[in-house]
C-alpha cells in the first residue's frame, strides 16, 4: 500500500492557514477564523488534515506514514480517542508511525491538534552527531566536577598545614558547626570559582535594559569592591515579562499619586490595622482577572506559598507534589506537617500511580484513609520552561477526589490569549482548579502575592494564614502598581496595551526559541513560555558564559548544581515584551560565537 509523508507539525499548522508563527495559540489569540481547523463548523478528521498537508488525495492512500510527525501518535494513543473504532485488520496497538487510514478518519483533528501544538518536540536531523556524543558530554561533565572536588581536597589538606588560618572560621571551640562538611567544601572550592557571576549590584530601572555597578575582586572572588563605575546591559535575566517595570507611563504616574495619598507603609499586619481600600480594590481585581469568587494578597511571594499551604493542610492529609515544584512550595509542605510525596515531573501516568498507591495504603501504620489529598503543581516550571499538563491532572483529580493548587507565578500574564494564566492556555475553566496562586513580581512589575478561590476557602485563609495575620500588609505604592498593570491588561484603560504586550511577549519567545533550537542548542520547555533554559552542561561554561556575556552587554541568569542537577547546569533567558528584535538577535549571536568554545551546540532539537 501507497504510504505518505507528512511534514512536522510546524509546517502542517502552517498548510492550514493558522499564521505566520505557526502556532495553534496565535489562532486562538486572534479569534478562530474561518481558515482555522477550529472555527466553528470546520471539523475535520485527523485524516483530512495530514491529506492536506502532504498535498494528497484523501482517498488516494489507506494508510499514512507518521516518521516525521512530532510527537509520532501511536495506533494505541488514536484508539484511546476512539474506542468504537474496528479495523479491517489485525493492528499492533504499540506500532507507531503507519497508521490505517479509517483510524485517522476517526479521530477528531481539533483535539488532537490542540493538544499536540503544546507539546514538546524532540527531533533529530541529518546533521545530528552520533548517539555517543550525548553519553560523552554527561561523562565530561561528571568529570570536571570529580576534577575539581579531588584537587579542592588537595588544596584542603595542605592548606591546614600551610595556612591554618585561613580555616579558623570553619570551627570555634566549644560550638558545633553551622554548615555541613560538604556544605562548607563545595562553597570553599566550587562556588567561588563562579561566585563573580551572581548577586551582581545594579541600579535604576530593570527593564529591557538595566544598569550595572561594576565590581572587582583582589582575592579571587571572595570579596568584591565597587569600582565606581556603571555600565548599561541588556537584561535577559528579570521577569519582567510584560515590561511593566517602568519609572514612566500610566503605571508610575499612578504609584506616584498613590504614594502621595497613601505613604509608604500601613505598618500592621492585614488581620490588626493593615487592610486598606486598596487591598480590597486589588483582591477584588485580581479575583474577576483570574475568573474566581476572592482572592487574598499577601506582602512577599515566596511567603505565599509557605504560609498558605500549612493553613490549608496538616497532620493526616496528603500532598502529591511535581518533582520540579519550587523552594517556597516545599517549605510550604514541611511546615505543613502532612505526608508529602513525589511524583516524575509534568507525568500524569506517574501522577496517577502515586495517587492510587496513597489512597490503597492510606495513613502511615494506622492505614486510616487521609483526611485531605491535594496535589500541588506549578504554571510553568520557572527552570524548566516547561507547562504542566493541566488537562489530564483535572482529570486525575475528578477521579480520585482531590483538591488541585496550581502555583502561577510565572504563568500568569505570561499564558493563555488574554495572559490570564494555564487555565486561560488551556481553555480549563477555574472552577476546575481548587487553588490559584500566583505571584505579582514577574508579569506586573511589583511584589507580593496571591491565592483565588472560593470565597470559603479564602475566609479560612483570612483567618489562619499567618501571612494575614503576622506578616507586613503589601505597601500603598506595590498595591496600585498591581492595580494598574491590571486594567491595562484587561483593557479598561480603553487601549490594547495589554493585549499588545501579551502578544508580543509570545512572539518574542517564539523567536528566539525557534532559532536557538534550529542552531542546534539543547532547550528546554514549551514552545511559547518565556522562560528559555538552553543546557551548559559543564561546570565551566557557568562561569564562561556568564563572564563573556556580561563583556558583549548582555546580563544572563546562569544556573549550576545544586539549584539543576549535576550534569544539567544552564543559561535561564528571560523573555520579555519589552524587548526588541535587536536585543534578542545579539543575545543569540553571543551564544553562537561562545559556542565554538563551550561545545554547548549538539545539533539535539528540543522544543
Amino acid at each position: 500500500m501507497a504510504a505518505q509523508e507528512v511534514e512536522r507539525l510546524p509546517t502542517l499548522t502552517t498548510g492550514l492557514g493558522v499564521g505566520n508563527d505557526n502556532t495553534m495559540a496565535a489562532e486562538m489569540a486572534q479569534g478562530e477564523s474561518a481558515a482555522s481547523p477550529f472555527a466553528a463548523g470546520a471539523k475535520r478528521t485527523l485524516h483530512e488534515i495530514l491529506a492536506e498537508a502532504a498535498h494528497v488525495d484523501p482517498s488516494a492512500s489507506s494508510t499514512y506514514q507518521l516518521t516525521s510527525l512530532d510527537p509520532t501518535p501511536s495506533t494505541k494513543d488514536l484508539l484511546k480517542r476512539n474506542p468504537a473504532y474496528t479495523p479491517s485488520e489485525p493492528l499492533d496497538p504499540n506500532s507507531v508511525g503507519i497508521v490505517p487510514k479509517g483510524l485517522l478518519e476517526s479521530v477528531d483533528a481539533d483535539e488532537f491538534l490542540r493538544k499536540a501544538a503544546h507539546q514538546p518536540i524532540v527531533t533529530f536531523d541529518d546533521h545530528t552527531p552520533e548517539s555517543w556524543v550525548y553519553p560523552i558530554v554527561v561523562l565530561i561533565t561528571h568529570l570536571s566536577y570529580i576534577t575539581l572536588t579531588v584537587f579542592g581536597h588537595i588544596r584542603d589538606f595542605f592548606g591546614k598545614f600551610l595556612r591554618p588560618q585561613g580555616y579558623n572560621h570553619l570551627k570555634e571551640e566549644g560550638y558545633a558547626p553551622l554548615y555541613s562538611d560538604f556544605e562548607s567544601f563545595y562553597t570553599r572550592r566550587i562556588y567561588i570559582r563562579t561566585r563573580d557571576c551572581f548577586n551582581r549590584p545594579i541600579t535604576g530601572v530593570a527593564g529591557a535594559r538595566l544598569t550595572l555597578l561594576e565590581r572587582v575582586t583582589k582575592d579571587y572572588n571572595k570579596t568584591f569592591q565597587l569600582t565606581g563605575r556603571t555600565r548599561e546591559v541588556i537584561n535577559m535575566g528579570s521577569y519582567n515579562y510584560l515590561g511593566f517595570a517602568q519609572n514612566e507611563g500610566r503605571c508610575a504616574d499612578e504609584v506616584e499619586l498613590s504614594l502621595r495619598a497613601h505613604g509608604v507603609s500601613y505598618n500592621s499586619p492585614r488581620a490588626e490595622a493593615g487592610t486598606h481600600a486598596l487591598h480590597v480594590e486589588l483582591e477584588k481585581l485580581t479575583a474577576e482577572f483570574v475568573g474566581t469568587e476572592d482572592a487574598i494578597v499577601c506582602s512577599m511571594g515566596f511567603a505565599t506559598n509557605s504560609t498558605i499551604i500549612p493553613a490549608l493542610m496538616g497532620k493526616g492529609c496528603l500532598i502529591v507534589s511535581d518533582e520540579l515544584n519550587h523552594a517556597s512550595i516545599i517549605n510550604g509542605c514541611r511546615n505543613s506537617g502532612s505526608t508529602t510525596r513525589v511524583f516524575k515531573h509534568n507525568c500524569a501516568a506517574d501522577l496517577e500511580r502515586v495517587l492510587r498507591q496513597a489512597i490503597a495504603s492510606g495513613q502511615p501504620r494506622t492505614h486510616r484513609p487521609w483526611r485531605k489529598i491535594m496535589i500541588i503543581v506549578e504554571g510553568i516550571y520557572s527552570m524548566e520552561g516547561s507547562v504542566c499538563d493541566l488537562p489530564r491532572i483535572v482529570e486525575l483529580k475528578k477521579k480520585y477526589k482531590c483538591y488541585l493548587y496550581v502555583d502561577e507565578a510565572h504563568s500568569i500574564g505570561a499564558l493563555g490569549p488574554r495572559g490570564r494564566g494555564i487555565c486561560d492556555y488551556w481553555a480549563v475553566p477555574t472552577t476546575d482548579v481548587d487553588i490559584l496562586m500566583g505571584t505579582f513580581t514577574k508579569s506586573f512589575g511589583a511584589a507580593g502575592g496571591y491565592v483565588a478561590s472560593s470565597k470559603a476557602i479564602i475566609d479560612t485563609i483570612r483567618a489562619r494564614a499567618h501571612s494575614s495575620i503576622y506578616s507586613e500588609t503589601m505597601p500603598p505604592p506595590v498595591c496600585q502598581q498591581v492595580i494598574s498593570s491590571l486594567s491595562i491588561i484587561m483593557g479598561r484603560d480603553g487601549t490594547n496595551d495589554g493585549l499588545d504586550r501579551i502578544k508580543k511577549l509570545r512572539d518574542n519567545s517564539m523567536y528566539l526559541r525557534r532559532r536557538l533550537v534550529d542552531a542546534g542548542f539543547v532547550v528546554y520547555g514549551d514552545e511559547d513560555t518565556p522562560v528559555i533554559p538552553v543546557l551548559l552542561y559543564n561546570p565551566s561554561n557557568v562561569r564562561h558564559i556568564g563572564t563573556s556575556f556580561l563583556k558583549r552587554g548582555i546580563a544572563v541568569v546562569v544556573v549550576g548544581f545544586p539549584a539543576t542537577p549535576l550534569v544539567t547546569s544552564r543559561m535561564r533567558i528571560c523573555i520579555s515584551s519589552a524587548h526588541t528584535r535587536e536585543d534578542l538577535d545579539k543575545t543569540f549571536d553571543a551564544l553562537i560565537e561562545e559556542s565554538t568554545e563551550t561545545m554547548i551546540r549538539l545539533n539535539y532539537k528540543a522544543t
